[in-house]
């Protein structure tokens, strides 16, 4: 039978994967937005387009606002779970080329429930983030956000992040200041914000105002920025557990910041659109 969308979840961040060997689907920020909405839509994170199959294995992700990501740690190991349930992939041992570089999949049981992968090196630089001024690492540094001054960190995971540290986690707080740091001028491509709690030198909790998308529940990318951050300020040991509302995912940090992400994916749906949804499409 054919398909021609097929939805799982990581820690709840759930994504809606569009295989463009099976369905001819415009990519469009309309489609996107259309797509992605809990209402009108199928309702997603964020949208999963591939295999793109040219020299390798390539995956086009985009968030629901339309606009496009670098790089999603979740939405990564939702893709590696679909390349092994459509057979694309045979080994345990495999790669996906991303906009913010190549990752490595290791397949860790029999279903691709759980998925470890390497993330790359994290990367403090703020000309590769970016973030505005002059050259230099973005540690512990001033920046006023409606109103207040927060000390913020800042690290490229393939994609930017802020890493605010925080002896107390509150949703209200995320919703209120997350929207302001994401779309401030000092960061002129946006920024995935995180408020980061420690709670001792394996575990940490966060929660996430994600570029694009808003408030969400998990995030591997933003998993490992908080991880790295932490470890960078001496916070934390090479293993760290990072406790969102979705759950937990498990991350090391090996030398020279060079990121490890393990977690769990689990299929949600597959199905066809809708003649009325193929017709709103453009």
């Amino acid at each position: 039978m054919k398909f021609d969308f097929y939805k799982y979840h990581a820690l709840g961040n759930d994504y809606i994967v569009i295989d463009p060997n099976k369905v001819d689907f415009a990519v469009t920020a309309s489609n996107i937005k259309l797509v992605c909405d809990r209402h009108f839509g199928i309702g997603s994170d964020g949208i999963l387009l591939g295999p793109i199959l040219d020299e390798g294995i390539k995956l086009k992700i985009f968030n629901p606002d339309g606009s496009e990501a670098e790089k999603s740690g979740n939405g990564i190991r939702i893709f590696a779970k679909y390349l092994v349930d459509a057979g694309y992939v045979k080994s345990n041992f495999f790669s996906i080329a991303t906009m913010g570089g190549i990752v490595i999949i290791e397949v860790l049981d029999e279903h691709a429930n759980l998925i470890k992968v390497d993330m790359g090196m994290a990367n403090f630089d703020s000309t590769a983030i970016p973030v505005c001024g002059q050259p230099r690492e973005v540690i512990n540094e001033e920046l006023l956000v409606g109103g207040e001054i927060f000390l913020i960190n800042s690290v490229s995971i393939g994609n930017p992040h802020c890493v605010i540290l925080t002896q107390a986690l509150a949703r209200e707080n995320v919703l209120k200041i997350g929207p302001l740091i994401e779309t401030h001028p000092i960061f002129p491509q946006r920024v995935n914000v995180q408020f980061l709690k420690v709670l001792d030198r394996k575990n940490i909790e966060i929660e996430i105002w994600e570029r694009g998308a808003g408030y969400t529940m998990a995030s591997g990318s933003s998993s490992c920025a908080a991880a790295s951050v932490a470890y960078r300020l001496g916070l934390v040991d090479e293993e760290v557990r990072v406790h969102m509302p979705g759950g937990v995912l498990l991350i090391e940090i090996k030398t020279n910041q060079h990121i490890f992400m393990t977690g769990s994916v689990h299929g949600v749906m597959r199905g066809s659109f809708d003649h009325d949804l193929c017709a709103a499409l453009c």
